[in-house]
């Protein structure tokens, strides 16, 4: 980003398997990784499950980390996170369209859009009052079929033109992160990197923030 005091943050985001007998282990280390460093937002991300087990996931997650003064965002569903009063959305191209969704969460809450690797889709988004964009898939991810390549240039030339803040997903882990944050992503959407860590969330959450401290300018 080249600004002097810029510093990348985590952005975290739920495995989609955190439901029924799997949900409360998954909150001790959700506990555990917000607990353990800075961590800007959590996205609540689960795909083809009925609201209700939405509800109960959210019900259980959101006092957890907001109570910690962390974003709960909600994935897709713009009128659910109206309804549980989460911080904000994030959509994708294909799920509820940005002007519906803003009207649905209100006017201060966080709205963000994926735009895959098509700075174009985020110029637009920006345009239209996103309050961050969300560039990826930048190495292969379990949590998501990579269907969009992006390259760490996108988020340079971003920052170079745009004050939109970016956020970087797919597949990044603290073994190959420091090329997207050196590339100015102002947050890292992180799910198997944290979750799957083989020390644990708590000392995933510390490695990411020492590694964002080091390269911070």
């Amino acid at each position: 980003m080249g600004s002097e005091g810029h510093r990348c943050r985590l952005y975290l985001i739920t495995p989609s398997n955190i439901v029924g007998e799997k949900l409360f282990p998954f909150a001790d280390s959700m506990q555990m990784a917000i607990e353990a460093g800075d961590v800007a937002c959590v996205q609540l991300r689960l795909k083809d499950v009925q609201d209700d087990t939405i509800r109960k996931v959210a019900n259980l997650l959101q006092p957890m980390v907001q109570e910690h003064e962390i974003s709960f965002i909600l994935n897709d569903r713009a009128d659910l996170a109206a309804e549980f009063g989460c911080d904000g959305v994030h959509i994708g191209q294909s799920d509820t369209p940005y002007k519906k969704a803003r009207e649905l969460v209100g006017p201060d809450s966080i709205v963000g859009v994926t735009c895959h690797s098509s700075a174009h889709l985020a110029m637009k988004a920006g345009e239209a009052g996103a309050d961050y964009v969300a560039f990826g898939a930048f190495f292969e991810s379990s949590t998501k079929p990579k269907k969009y390549s992006a390259q760490p240039n996108i988020l340079s030339k971003w920052q170079k033109t745009m004050t939109l803040p970016c956020v970087a997903i797919g597949g990044i882990d603290t073994e190959n992160c420091q090329t997207i944050v050196e590339a100015g992503a102002d947050f890292i959407a992180v799910a198997a990197g944290v979750w799957e860590h083989p020390e644990g969330p708590d000392k995933a959450v510390i490695r990411y923030n020492e590694i964002f401290e080091r390269l911070s300018v």
